[in-house]
Order: structure tokens, then sequence, then C-alpha cells
């Protein structure tokens, strides 16, 4: 039986967003700055690798350093007790060509659930220095209420500040490690 190979996320080349509804009527988008992840893969097609996955969550950002700072606040991630999102897969199955449905357990605050997200492989290369990189699209819908981000805001008018569903986009690359 062959070893498990190991991959490492590149996080130069990869990227981790949100979106979520604001006001009902438009999307708010954001990304974590840091990030790291891991994947066992038993060989390089990925079926059942292992995936592992944590952002840090002061490096949240939406290009609004007063909302950033809200998120940041007990009333939301809570940054300073919760440093981590954190995500472990339980399976990875081919479900088509080049897709798979990556189910895990998803920790946010002090709250852990299963989700399922969507994964597109994009193929593999190997770099200009030698490296082979696997390449993904990570896709995949939560509502933030379930994590204990309950925090909601009315306006006067009485419209809803923040939707409830929470989009995530990710693009990784994973390096292989000899």
């Amino acid at each position: 039986m062959a070893t498990a190979t190991k991959w490492v996320l590149d996080p130069m080349h990869s990227e981790v967003t949100f979106k979520i509804k604001h006001l009902v009527i438009s999307n708010v988008t954001g990304f974590f700055k840091k990030f790291e992840g891991s994947c066992e893969a038993p060989d390089d097609n990925f079926e059942n690798a292992e995936i592992d996955f944590s952002l840090g969550v002061e490096s949240l950002d939406t290009n609004q350093e007063q909302r950033d700072v809200h998120l940041k606040s007990p009333e939301f991630f809570n940054a300073e007790q919760y440093p981590k999102i954190t995500f472990k897969s339980t399976s990875f199955i081919k479900t088509g060509e080049e897709e798979f449905a990556l189910n895990g357990n998803l920790t946010i605050k002090d709250v852990t659930k299963p989700v399922t997200l969507k994964v597109e492989f994009g193929g593999s290369a190997t770099d200009f220095y030698g490296n082979l990189k696997a390449g993904f699209e990570v896709t995949g819908k939560i509502n933030r209420k379930e994590f204990g981000l309950t925090w909601d805001g009315i306006t006067e008018a009485g419209s809803i500040v923040l939707g409830e569903d929470v989009k995530l986009m990710i693009n990784a690359q994973f390096a292989k490690q000899a």
C-alpha cells in the first residue's frame, strides 16, 4: 500500500473570501489574510483525502475598519477569546469528473457543526522551482446564526442590516511535500 501524500496550503497563492447580504440589497465581501491548511491524500487523485484548515479571526478584513472592529468584538467573532475558525474533514468524496463533496466539522467560537462544501479540482502543475502544486476552488454556504453569530441590527426604516447566510469561497493551492 502506498504511503499517504502530504500537501500544505500555499498562502501566497490562495485566498479565503466570504460574502454576506447587507440591508438585503447588496453583498459585503470580506476576506481572511491569515490561514493555514493541510491535506493528506492516499494518492494524487485526492479521493478520501483528510483536510484540516484554520483561519485567523484577527486577520479578517472587509475594507472598512469600524466594521472589522465590530466583527472581531464579542458581539460577533470574539477574536480575543476565539482566535481561530477551524475545519476538519470527515470525508472527501468524488462526485464528478473534477468535483468533490467535502464534508467536515466547522468550528466558529465554541460551536462545532457539520458542513458540506463543494470542491472543484483545478488540476496540478509543477512550478518554476520543481514543486508540484494542486489547485482547488471550494464554495459553500453557512447560516451564521447556527454558529452563535446572532447579532442583529434593524434600521430606523425596519430593514434588516445583515443577512443570515454567509457564502464562502476559497481558492486553495497546495504544495506537495517531499
